[in-house]
């Protein structure tokens, strides 16, 4: 199963209206995203801790994720900076480390490390099903809306027989090698696969059609907004337009 371990607690930001979190999420990863000034950058990257906080979120767990990311801006790291045409830092050998890949890198570390973090901290806190809902109530399609929910329903299911077929291939005495009969083997085995899916696919639109399934998933939660989600509200606006500020503005 896809663990959802910030989905639930009692922070005043597990109680506020999804779809303010999922509204505000966006917005701020696309003003962080379009920063480049590393006085907005920080600040963002701050504030997101600073709401990963008021969550009261396992910092633990917020690490591991975060360490996820990382790895691979850390190959970043290591290729940018030796690639980047500019102004040489020092040299490794023949290869000259630019300033200008350093600040590239250092920007596109500040900036996924804010990203990842306001997500975790605004739309991990609420369940999938509760995220699906609030998506549609935010007029998104409603394919995209099944499409999520039903993958997120169904993709335990189709992985549980994944491990089906490896177990029987296995009992059979397979075991992997660098050959072609495993080649082979595995090209079968993900051709199954497809087949058991469609077949289940299939099952499962009619089980939903007899039910009486007319193409909308509704949700027993009633979404409104009180006066702590308004206060949130304009707390979130304070601090987009405290970035919009920091990065378009020359007074720093």
């Amino acid at each position: 199963m896809i663990q959802e371990p910030f989905a639930i607690g009692s922070s005043h930001i597990h109680r506020l209206d999804p779809r303010l979190k999922i509204l505000f999420a966006t917005a701020y990863s696309f003003i962080v995203a379009l920063s480049n000034r590393f006085p907005a950058l920080f600040a963002a990257l701050m504030l997101s801790l600073l709401l990963i906080g008021l969550a009261r979120l396992n910092v633990w767990k917020a690490a591991k994720r975060m360490a996820l990311v990382n790895g691979l801006i850390l190959f970043f790291w290591l290729v940018i900076p030796l690639t980047f045409e500019g102004t040489a830092l020092f040299h490794l050998g023949p290869l000259s480390v630019t300033r200008e890949g350093v600040l590239l890198c250092a920007r596109i570390s500040l900036k996924s490390n804010a990203i990842l973090l306001i997500f975790i901290a605004l739309v991990s806190t609420m369940p999938i099903t509760t995220l699906g809902h609030a998506m549609n109530r935010l007029g998104l399609p409603g394919k995209l809306i099944h499409l999520l929910l039903l993958t997120y329903r169904y993709v335990f299911v189709i992985d549980q027989e994944y491990q089906r077929l490896v177990r029987a291939a296995k009992i059979r005495g397979f075991r992997p090698e660098t050959t072609i009969n495993t080649y082979r083997t595995y090209a079968y085995l993900m051709g199954m696969l497809f087949v058991r899916a469609s077949a289940r696919a299939e099952r499962v639109h009619h089980a939903m059609v007899c039910r009486g399934f007319d193409g909308r998933f509704y949700c027993l939660r009633d979404f409104s907004s009180t006066r702590t989600d308004w206060a949130w509200s304009a707390f979130m606006i304070s601090i987009i337009l405290g970035l919009v500020g920091l990065e378009w503005t020359r007074i720093i």
